[in-house]
């Protein structure tokens, strides 16, 4: 979906064809580092954008190389991308992964929640040094939005190291604790109400 209204955001800006949006997108998120689309899921979803609508070829740009389609946000395109823009974005925070780990360790016993959670900070100290130095190599006259998305993912492994260390601090209650069980379901087919005619 990001990607889908960001191709609608960029066309708003200006016409483009598929290798320019590329370019285009790669330089909004700041490389591909930190958002990696290939130019075949561009090709693909200004397809599917045309499908629906939203977009519609302009021309044809002639070059040495094959012709380029150019393309268009059409008023619907316009109307999908302002409804985008005043929605919030809904966060992710529920489905992580690294905690359906956790909890199947501490339900099953299969590996050893601590040394899980030592393999995660770890991996946590060695990500927040990478972005750390990536942000302190940007230039604040020309990457003021570069630091802000590298601020924004410092704070989120920050936040995540302190909730470990949590839940490292309450790993022991949390196994004493029932294990999680399934609620249970009727076997069978649900019975069939017969109505009764009154005479």
């Amino acid at each position: 979906m990001s990607v889908r209204n960001s191709l609608l955001g960029l066309l708003a800006q200006q016409p483009r064809h598929g290798y320019e949006l590329h370019a285009a997108f790669e330089a909004v998120v700041g490389g591909q580092a930190n958002w990696d689309v290939k130019p075949g899921q561009i090709y693909t979803t200004l397809a599917r954008l045309e499908e629906a609508g939203l977009v519609a070829e302009e021309g044809v740009e002639q070059g040495a190389g094959p012709e380029k389609r150019i393309f268009a946000i059409t008023e619907e395109g316009r109307r999908e991308l302002a409804d985008w823009m005043a929605q919030p974005v809904p966060s992710e925070h529920q489905r992580d992964e690294f905690f359906l780990k956790l909890m199947l360790c501490v339900a099953t016993g299969i590996a050893d929640p601590r040394r899980l959670i030592y393999t995660q900070r770890g991996h946590l100290y060695r990500e927040l040094h990478t972005i750390t130095g990536r942000r302190t190599a940007c230039d604040p006259r020309r990457q003021l939005a570069q630091i802000l998305l590298f601020d924004q993912v410092i704070m989120h492994l920050e936040a995540n190291l302190r909730w470990l260390d949590i839940v490292e601090q309450r790993l022991d209650e949390i196994k004493r604790q029932p294990a999680p069980k399934p609620q249970p379901k009727p076997r069978g087919r649900p019975r069939k109400e017969i109505a009764i005619e009154r005479t």
